[in-house]
């Protein structure tokens, strides 16, 4: 008895890509497995976007290999399989919503209803407006409903939410959410820690065109030695704090102060030894951004 194995969503391997004289993607190497909802994080000309324009077939790589699904970018895109928005994403001027939905649809063979597609994309409310009528988040919508419109099993997104407000971010990402609940691959780009930890499986980060780290965000925090001790300690003064032993820095947030350790165990014997007030005491792993600055190495920069 013979089993087959469903080839990844995502592959890439020892991709290469420069633009000019700048490489912006260095020998990169990933893999996607069906259903993971993948978060692609870095600093500014980390080579996010790059990545993603090979992986989409809009670029080709200078060297290595692309497949989605086990079939070329160009092969995956005809088939339906892959919906993209990207950040410079347009809409064709003058068309209303559903005009330009309506005419992705047409370009592919098994598209769902146009109304479908706009109200997954919760764009239905502004399916009558034309493209030059939209505000910044209706636009995202708009592109939304566009690159759901062949039901695709991998759904590409960079920074999808940049130069929106709270509210339209909220929005944008309840409805991918309800995309992904169908047990479809997600691989976002952004520049919000707090999306990508709050919404992806998985973390890879990206810093002058290398995968320099790639897993759970538990993992990825972990990967940077250190805690935080979160106390309340009303009125204390930060000096003293800063000289405790394992006590790397200190912040104060209202009643509260915020010590990041090196040692957290030997920081928290002399905090309550020298303020036995303190109550309310946590210890956690460093969050995703502290992570992020120190695996980028811009903590020094």
């Amino acid at each position: 008895m013979t089993t087959t194995t469903a080839p990844a969503a995502v592959s890439l391997r020892g991709v290469h890509k420069s633009r000019g004289a700048v490489r912006a993607v260095a020998g990169v190497g990933l893999v996607i497995a069906p259903g993971e909802i993948v978060a692609l994080l870095g600093p500014n000309g980390a080579g996010k976007s790059t990545a993603v324009d090979v992986l989409l077939g809009l670029t080709a790589p200078d060297a290595g290999e692309v497949r989605l699904f086990g079939r070329t970018p160009r092969q995956a895109v005809v088939a339906g399989l892959v919906g993209a928005v990207l950040q410079d994403g347009v809409l064709l001027e003058g068309a209303t919503v559903a005009e330009v939905v309506g005419l992705v649809a047409a370009l592919h063979r098994n598209p769902l209803p146009v109304a479908e597609a706009l109200a997954r994309a919760g764009a239905d409310d502004i399916a009558r407006r034309r493209s030059t009528e939209l505000s910044g988040g209706q636009r995202k919508r708009a592109l939304l409903a566009a690159a759901l419109v062949p039901d695709p099993d991998l759904l590409v997104l960079d920074e999808p939410t940049a130069a929106l407000d709270v509210q339209s971010r909220h929005r944008f990402w309840a409805t991918t959410r309800e995309h992904t609940a169908r047990g479809r691959t997600v691989l976002f780009a952004t520049h919000h820690l707090e999306e990508a930890q709050e919404f992806a499986d998985r973390v890879v980060l990206l810093d002058s065109g290398k995968v320099i780290a790639d897993g759970t965000v538990a993992r990825i925090r972990t990967a940077v030695s250190g805690r935080v001790i979160s106390a309340a300690l009303p009125g204390a003064d930060l000096a003293p704090l800063r000289a405790l032993p394992g006590v790397r820095a200190v912040q104060a947030r209202g009643d509260r102060v915020l010590l990041e350790c090196a040692d957290s165990d030997t920081a928290l014997r002399a905090l309550l030894a020298a303020h036995p007030n303190a109550h309310d005491v946590e210890v956690t792993a460093l969050g995703l951004e502290a992570a992020f600055l120190a695996l980028t190495g811009q903590e020094d920069r």
